[in-house]
């Protein structure tokens, strides 16, 4: 007997193959039997109407502090995510010297909007380099299984000090060879991979750009030069691609012998570079090389709200006066008086972050429920507010008042350059992408897009009128089987027998992400805006149900990942 058989499930296999109907067996953590007329098991689920499919792996996620404090991986966790790989765009805290911890917390503050003080409560640091950073994520059972990259920030730092820093400063010969040398004792150990960021967009939390920005060839080359002599780990790589910089990359990862894959997106301040950027990645897959894009299924967005960490009054003198009050009283007193209203919308200051917020209204919009990931620009607070012959600042107010003051707008600030997912459309068709910009754990005051995998099986195969929609099978294979190979990882991805039993019965029909929200649950009090799903009802790690209808079992069988299996079972 079998420890577990689900029965007459609707397997959608991560293959891409057509949905079929089938029993899925499984024994010591793996999936034993695929078929019609399962022999009896320990436990059965009678899965008749419910998708099978295999856990999501998601593997760009920010979980490098969250992983240390957090065995429920949430809100990663509630969205059938079985697989979740962080340490990417050069941001993580391994390697680190002691008395520069805060370094690598400023950094992380500022990448990717995780609060100083949520960092330095939730972290101990009791490591220093990248193998002890792993022994100690190795130490924590967890409800899904991680795995980590060296980030090129950190270890910049660690090997060069304040000089790796300050974009003045070229490493020594000697200095390239420890950075190369802790690289390969990092892949060695077990990270998955080598990760880097080459764009302005990343800003420590003073300001300053992040280490890697400008690291020259010779750098790289000695980084190459170590993973091809560990023969394992992917490059991942967020740049802004200027100056021939894929072309630059793209040698990088010749050298190495390794994998490359990059954020592909369409900016709003060069709308066609994208294309570029693809043709880019095309052309060096024809060549031979392993080369993949990572993209994203609905627009990438800021969430604004009088609780998150940004809305147009936010520098106003009246709001911040109000700021110690609990919410419930701020609300109250603008509700309530009229004149106060007034002088928010009337008064409000003239410096340039306030202006630049207020320049984000013409594109953003009220969130509905069920979310609508294709907004019409129609819909928007400018559009409404013509619409009305009001003030848009009345109208934003008038908006982020409801829900007791707890509603959320959707600011469109990249993929959405026409007002609608047509690039999205066009990205998720090409066989050189894969998913991957969900970003779990990072901005946390300012997006939750962790859940999308949930919204994109929910908008894509179900509810886009807008355009054309995309093949479930097709999806589901874009966020297991390819996401998991791009990273080595052959054992999981697939409902196949010798598989690991990472998987997912969903009702699809009401499968959907809920209304964001924000909670106060992070280390020091820290907010953080989450989004739960609705239709997983049950997910399965390694055989063991760790989710049942968005509840935790209190099983916790996630593992460390050690390096990439690397040959296919």
């Amino acid at each position: 007997m079998s420890e577990l058989v689900i029965r007459n499930a609707t397997v959608v296999d991560g293959t891409g193959r057509p949905k079929f109907v089938a029993d899925v067996a499984v024994d010591s953590g793996k999936i034993c039997f695929v078929g019609k007329h399962a022999e009896k098991g320990y436990r059965e689920i009678n899965a008749d109407g419910l998708l099978l499919t295999p856990g999501w792996v998601d593997i760009h996620t920010h979980y490098d502090g969250q992983a240390i404090w957090d065995e429920l991986m949430t809100p990663s966790s509630w969205h059938g995510v079985t697989t979740a790989v962080f340490g990417n765009c050069g941001v993580g805290f391994a390697p680190v010297r002691k008395g520069t911890e805060k370094y690598l917390i400023n950094l992380m503050e500022g990448v990717e909007d995780i609060p100083e003080s949520v960092l330095s409560e939730g972290l101990d640091f009791s490591w220093q380099s990248f193998p002890e950073y792993l022994d100690v994520l190795d130490q924590k059972a967890r409800i899904m299984d991680i795995g980590t990259q060296i980030p090129h920030a950190a270890l910049r730092f660690f090997v060069m000090g304040k000089r790796g820093a300050d974009h003045q400063s070229e490493p020594t010969d000697d200095e390239i060879g420890v950075m190369g040398h802790l690289v390969e004792e990092a892949l060695s150990a077990g990270a998955l991979g080598f990760s880097t960021s080459r764009t302005i967009k990343h800003k420590a939390g003073d300001g300053s750009y992040t280490p890697s920005l400008t690291a020259s060839e010779p750098e790289l080359l000695g980084i190459a030069h170590a993973m091809r002599n560990a023969g394992r780990g992917v490059i991942e790589v967020n740049s802004d691609f200027g100056d021939g910089d894929f072309e630059i990359l793209r040698e990088i990862a010749k050298t190495a012998k390794r994998p490359l894959t990059v954020l592909l997106l369409q900016v709003h301040n060069a709308p066609n570079l994208w294309k570029e950027t693809l043709a880019s990645i095309k052309n060096a897959r024809m060549k031979g090389q392993a080369v993949t894009g990572q993209v994203g299924s609905r627009p990438i967005g800021v969430l604004m709200g009088f609780q998150s960490s940004i809305h147009p009054f936010i520098n106003h003198p009246l709001w911040r006066s109000m700021e110690q009050l609990p919410h419930k009283e701020k609300i109250s007193r603008i509700t309530s008086d009229e004149i106060l209203r007034k002088k928010l919308i009337c008064e409000l200051p003239q410096d340039k972050k306030t202006q630049w917020i207020v320049s984000l209204l013409k594109t953003t919009f009220k969130l509905d429920d069920p979310t609508n990931c294709e907004p019409d620009f129609n819909e928007s607070a400018e559009a409404f507010a013509r619409r009305n012959n009001s003030n848009i600042l009345e109208v934003v107010l008038s908006w982020l008042l409801e829900d007791e003051g707890k509603a959320l707008l959707l600011h469109t600030f990249e993929n959405y350059y026409h007002g609608d997912l047509r690039v999205i459309h066009q990205l998720l068709q090409e066989d050189s992408t894969i998913c991957g910009l969900g970003d779990a754990g990072a901005h946390v005051g300012f997006l939750c897009d962790a859940g999308s995998m949930t919204s994109m099986l929910d908008f894509w195969v179900k509810r886009r009128t807008r355009g054309p929609r995309l093949p479930l099978e097709y999806l589901v294979k874009k966020q297991t089987k390819d996401t998991a190979e791009t990273y080595g990882l052959f054992d999981r991805g697939q409902i196949v027998e010798g598989y690991k039993a990472d998987f997912n019965l969903i009702d699809f029909e009401n499968l959907r992400v809920t209304k964001p929200e924000v909670v106060y649950d992070l280390p020091a009090g820290g907010k953080r805006i989450q989004q739960k799903a609705v239709g997983y009802r049950h997910t399965f790690v390694s055989g063991v149900e760790v989710m049942v209808d968005g509840q935790n079992t209190g099983s916790l069988p996630g593992k460390l990942i050690r390096g990439s299996t690397n040959l296919a079972i």
